[in-house]
């Protein structure tokens, strides 16, 4: 059974700094791209950033580039989010997202597996 178990979240002010953290488990986690995606109230889910299997090549949504890393330790089925500079419009709930085709995508359907999520809240 394939598992994403996030962690991380909390309360944070404006400017600070989280890092997120998904273990996998029951999957060959260095064959999936891996993703995060957030959840604001009321809103849809969004792409965040994503990783290639190898970790070669990354991709980051507009809004957070030069703020957000993702990163990804296979050795440990680990894949990272560090957010520096948050704004009270990251306030969100976070999920990871596991994808075996291997494109490098923000897309949501290509994600076969997700975890429960992680809320980040930053406060003004």
């Amino acid at each position: 059974q394939v598992q994403l178990e996030e962690s991380g979240g909390g309360l944070v002010q404006a400017g600070g700094s989280l890092r997120l953290s998904c273990v996998a488990s029951g999957l060959i986690f260095s064959n999936y791209d891996m993703g995060w995606f957030r959840q604001a109230p009321g809103k849809e889910r969004e792409f965040v950033a994503a990783i290639r299997r190898s970790g070669t090549g990354t991709l980051h949504v507009d809004s957070v580039k030069g703020r957000f890393t993702i990163s990804r330790d296979n050795a440990k089925n680990t894949v990272y989010l560090q957010m520096n500079s948050l704004k009270p419009e990251d306030t969100a709930v976070y999920y990871c997202a596991a994808d075996r085709f291997g494109i490098l995508t923000s897309i949501k359907s290509y994600y076969d597996y997700w975890g429960q999520g992680t809320q980040v809240t930053v406060s003004s």
